[in-house]
């Protein structure tokens, strides 16, 4: 997948990209010479509109995912007579947009049979209150397309993937929009007892601390050890040694919430009591209290017999021991991880991926998004029309017993420690080399968008001299992925060519990006930081403005060798002590 054109022709624009704003990633000539694995490094001032990039992508490429989804939850479905183009307002933003991009045709699918395999090129126009219109662009012109749900299942990537750092919320959005789609889909499979596939449909991730550990393990399971290299060399990981999976099975609900479990049919009028009888996943608690109670059983979907392949029967034919608390109804699974734990997941959760640990990832996504059960429809409902960046502050964060699913005691043996360390214990730094080298891995052989908002901030300065290595290492000479990086820092624009290098500037409420007017590869790191960040010093502000008083009293006639003296004392070595220095050796020679 590669992107070609982004244009946002939505009035208001989006964030601080104004309306008109637009963008050509790459040029025909560029797209046949392109060759490998290079990421496009976003790089300019705070505020200049980068992570809006990012994010826009996000937001375009969810309500295109929205639309074509078979099993679109009914809080989406529209209204033919007030709104007959088929979305709802909350899924477009931007409203209007003009979209191209590259993806393989495979010769199953609808355009492949039409002997249109190869590279097609797609162009998505979507005007404001209007649904998408697709074309098929060539030689001659722009061919439409008449889109169907699985048409326009086949010409979106594989998977759009964000990761956002710290704080830092911009970017999540419309993941957090999709992941309650995810979970809306299967409440609403479990409610009216649906086939689920034991995987969610739509294909954005978000990778946050909720899904890390699931990342993580999934590498540690399924990877060959020197693809894990990039783990091994900076993070010192050896091998994983033990880990626990923690499931709640069911919940107590309100009697209130009950007929939602029943029969769609409006004719047929069911009381509490035949509804809990008929539904599997429910059951009547029953205690010494008068209080009528109920209980649901959240995972029903994805649980049977031992010989089934539903998710939590793999997950335990994979467990060295199990144990089901029927008290309160949790299932515990431990593992002790060795060569025989790692074919069993390799055959447990194979699917059609053949053998792809995203097999395992899915199943991992559809219990740990279950841990959403907690959030109210109105609050759901407020969300999906949000505008707001801090999607944590509105969503609940639920203490550790209360989920539904949730990992514990992760250990691995490190090659610089002599016992199992605990996942917990790494740094900052580790975690977030760990997440994004491994969001890497795990799609390296998908046809994705990866969007990464300052994936290095934690990084010491040899983690970010080598993050662009760590990268082409991860996709090891793969060239089917997409994927923008923002950044502030020089070292990941010196390891980039300048038409990959996209730097932005903020003048007036209009974003601009433009390439640097210099080689950026392998170019020195005051060249970039002076060039294309604007710091002309090298050294920090508080030093500088000592050494600007050094300079004063050296203009004011102050004695010059204790001057010296006194500058070397205080400050370290730099370019602008040396200078400053020099300058003062050059007037007490002209007194000489």
């Amino acid at each position: 997948m590669k992107l070609l054109r982004l244009k946002i022709t939505d009035p208001k624009g989006f964030r601080s990209l104004q309306a008109g704003f637009e963008y050509r990633f790459r040029s025909e000539w560029d797209l046949q010479e392109e060759q490998g694995f290079a990421p496009f490094v976003c790089a300019g001032p705070n505020g200049s509109g980068k992570s809006n990039l990012l994010e826009v992508l996000a937001a375009i490429f969810y309500h295109l995912e929205c639309i074509y989804l078979y099993n679109l939850p009914e809080s989406f479905k529209h209204d033919d007579e007030t709104n007959p183009n088929g979305f709802r307002a909350e899924m477009a933003q931007p409203d209007a947009f003009e979209l191209e991009y590259v993806l393989p045709i495979q010769d199953s699918s609808e355009l492949g049979a039409m002997g249109m395999g190869g590279n097609a090129r797609i162009k998505v126009i979507k005007q404001a209150g209007e649904g998408p219109k697709w074309f098929l662009v060539s030689g001659s012109g722009d061919e439409p397309l008449k889109m169907t749900q699985t048409l326009g299942r086949q010409l979106l990537p594989d998977y759009v993937l964000g990761y956002s750092s710290g704080e830092n919320e911009i970017l999540s959005l419309p993941f957090f929009k999709m992941r309650f789609v995810q979970f809306d889909e299967y409440d609403q499979a479990l409610k009216q007892q649906l086939p689920y596939p034991g995987r969610p449909e739509s294909r954005l991730v978000y990778l946050d601390s909720g899904f890390s550990q699931a990342i993580l393990l999934c590498n540690l399971l399924f990877q060959d050890t020197d693809v894990l290299t990039p783990f091994s060399d900076d993070v010192k990981i050896e091998e994983l040694r033990e880990f626990r999976i923690i499931i709640r099975r069911s919940i107590e609900v309100e009697e209130s919430q009950i007929p939602a479990f029943g029969s769609r049919d409006e004719n047929k009028r069911e009381s509490i009591k035949e509804i809990v009888k008929n539904h599997p996943a429910l059951s009547a608690i029953e205690d010494e209290s008068q209080i009528k109670r109920y209980r649901v059983n959240l995972v029903q979907l994805l649980d049977g017999s031992d010989t089934t392949d539903k998710v939590i029967p793999c997950l335990m034919r994979c467990a060295t021991c199990w144990y089901l608390d029927e008290a309160s109804d949790t299932l515990t699974l431990d593992y002790r991880v060795n060569d025989a734990t790692r074919q069993a997941f390799r055959e447990n959760f194979d699917f059609e991926l053949n053998r792809s640990p995203i097999a395992l990832f899915q199943a991992f996504q559809v219990l740990l998004t279950l841990n959403l059960f907690a959030v109210s429809d109105s609050l759901k409902a407020d969300l999906y029309q949000s505008e707001s960046h801090y999607v944590s502050e509105t969503v609940p964060t639920l203490a550790s017993d209360e989920r539904i699913m949730r990992f514990k005691f992760v250990k691995f043996r490190k090659t610089d420690v002599a016992e199992p360390v605990m996942l917990k214990n790494l740094s900052d730094g580790e975690h977030q080399l760990l997440h994004t080298l491994g969001l890497c891995l795990l799609f390296k052989n998908t046809q994705s968008l990866f969007l990464l908002d300052e994936p290095e901030t934690h990084f010491n300065p040899d983690w970010r001299a080598n993050f662009i290595t760590r990268l082409h290492q991860s996709f090891n000479g793969s060239d089917h992925q997409e994927m923008l990086v923002t950044t502030h820092t020089p070292f990941l624009i010196s390891d980039s060519r300048p038409e990959k290098v996209l730097v932005f500037n903020k003048a007036y409420g209009v974003v601009s990006v433009s390439h640097p007017d210099y080689n950026t590869l392998g170019a020195s790191i005051n060249k970039i930081t002076m060039a294309t960040f604007g710091k002309r010093e090298t050294i920090g502000g508080f030093a500088q403005g000592k050494l600007q008083k050094f300079r004063q009293d050296f203009e004011e006639g102050k004695d010059r060798e204790r001057l010296i003296a006194e500058i070397n004392r205080q400050l370290g070595d730099s370019v602008e002590k040396v200078l400053l220095i020099k300058t003062i050796l050059d007037s007490m020679e002209g007194q000489d």
